[in-house]
């Protein structure tokens, strides 16, 4: 397996079936346009296997974390692996980056993606809860 962080367009639309859905072309131009945002792409006999997206996030008076967006492994490769190291690269890009530290959000149902997490050295944080906003896309 080899771990690549992703600056191309190309490499996206080779890895689109590892979205929730099909890559939009400004939203990879937007993505890719800033240095902040980070996708690595896991492949396995260099197929597209897994990727995950991480987002710097800046707060005046906390600095600078990394948020742990998505994590995805493609179904015929799960169980390998693939996830924790994808999850350790992001870890290790955030340290490279002067991150204080990186956090994720996961369903309280997901024990896979629990599971991953914190087989690489996330602490569970009970006490935390989420609002969503959903607004409508003219």
């Amino acid at each position: 397996m080899e771990i690549r962080r992703i600056t191309r367009a190309g490499d996206v639309w080779d890895a689109g079936h590892l979205f929730d859905a099909p890559p939009l072309p400004e939203g990879i131009e937007r993505f890719l346009a800033d240095e902040r945002h980070h996708l690595l792409i896991a492949y396995a006999d260099g197929v597209p296997a897994g990727m995950v997206t991480g987002v710097e996030m800046t707060h005046p008076d906390k600095g600078t974390e990394m948020f742990l967006y998505e994590l995805g492994v493609d179904e015929p490769f799960r169980g390998r692996g693939i996830g924790r190291a994808l999850t350790s690269a992001l870890a290790d890009l955030a340290r490279e980056r002067n991150c204080y530290g990186m956090w994720v959000i996961t369903d309280e149902d997901n024990a896979a993606a629990r599971a991953t997490y914190r087989r690489t050295g996330g602490v569970l944080e009970e006490k935390q809860v989420v609002f969503v906003w959903t607004f409508d896309q003219a």
